[in-house]
């Protein structure tokens, strides 16, 4: 199958065309050129502007592809674009959208008013009420590299790719994606204290009970080649995310196991913490996907076990930590004296 990637030079963009060329896939990679990933040399590259697809007619005209994967829809401008580009030369799009599509993730980041949504969202559950999650008051100025936030919104991104009868759409709504060349080093919080030998560690106690699906980017990247190669998946909506939601202590204590770290998780009110570890989400709403559609009808599990998913994310964070880590957000002094008010039992 001749196939056209959109991004796919970062995080879970090398796997995802790794497993395409290692199923005989003759891939194509359409990037900006400034990060050009960790890609077998058989792989076609295209260099350009993704707000700027019409420029590259020509070279996609070549190619020819059958099916278009888009790793980076953010914005509706960005779908408009690429339904632009490719009706009438591919024979169908998949496109990588988000949870945060939910009415339930506009409500655990107090975006929007409304009581907890049920705790299992199906592909079928209510979407967001209001747009443009990441706009505030003020739009932001032309040249901030941040601009193309206050037009972000999946949720536009969806309409727009399943509303087009000529070419045919694919939605693949991730969960939160962890492992090796996450960007957004999501257990890095935690490992960095672990490996900072701190005895315990403190959290929120609503936080601690609050689930989140997540995926492995490995398992991630399968499930996206299966709705990239499996004709069923024509026209379908498809959460992705691991069985079970992990609590946030349950997170922490697989990080934990993973970096041999044997100290204790203490839970304690908000109002006994330092404010830089007040969970700032309504953690009675949890973010819980079902993901049993895309198991039934396109054959999806996952194919690393947990543990050794949470043992290659760790190895591969202490050898990559972030370079711009804010000093405040790991005051240990601050958690030192709550520790201290928790154990006299002053807290209370």
């Amino acid at each position: 199958m001749r196939i056209v990637v959109i991004g796919g030079t970062r995080f879970m963009g090398p796997e995802v065309v790794r497993r395409l060329r290692a199923d005989g896939h003759d891939v194509t990679v359409f990037h900006r050129g400034e990060t050009l990933g960790d890609l077998p040399p058989e792989v076609r590259h295209i260099t350009g502007d993704r707000h700027r697809l019409a420029d590259a007619a020509s070279a996609f005209r070549r190619v020819a592809p059958e099916v278009v994967l888009d790793m980076i829809p953010f914005t509706e401008e960005d779908a408009r674009g690429l339904m632009a580009a490719f009706t009438g030369l591919a024979r169908r799009v998949v496109a990588i959208s988000s949870q945060d599509v939910y009415r339930a993730f506009g409500r655990v980041n107090r975006f929007e008013p409304g009581p907890p949504d049920p705790r299992v969202l199906t592909e079928d559950a209510p979407l967001r009420e209001r747009l443009y999650p990441h706009r505030g008051e003020t739009p932001r100025a032309e040249g901030d590299p941040l601009r193309w936030r206050d037009d972000y919104d999946k949720i536009l991104v969806e309409r727009v790719v399943m509303g087009e009868a000529d070419l045919p759409g694919t939605i693949l709504r991730l969960p939160a994606v962890y492992g090796p060349l996450d960007y957004q080093h999501r257990t890095f919080e935690y490992l960095r204290r672990m490996d900072d030998n701190r005895p315990a560690i403190l959290l929120d106690a609503g936080l601690a009970r609050w689930r989140w699906s997540r995926g492995y980017v490995e398992d991630v990247a399968h499930a996206i080649t299966l709705a990239v190669t499996r004709e069923q998946a024509t026209g379908r909506v498809y959460n992705v995310a691991e069985p079970s939601a992990l609590s946030m202590t349950e997170w922490i204590r697989a990080i934990g196991q993973a970096a041999g770290w044997h100290g204790e998780i203490v839970v304690a009110r908000n109002d006994h913490l330092p404010t830089h570890l007040i969970a700032d989400i309504e953690t009675e709403q949890p973010i819980i996907t079902a993901s049993a559609r895309i198991r039934q009808e396109l054959g999806y599990v996952e194919l690393v076990p947990r543990e050794e998913a949470f043992a290659r994310t760790v190895a591969w964070e202490r050898a990559n930590p972030p370079a711009d880590s804010d000093p405040a957000a790991f005051d240990y002094a601050a958690e030192d004296a709550a520790l201290a008010r928790l154990r006299r039992g002053d807290a209370v």
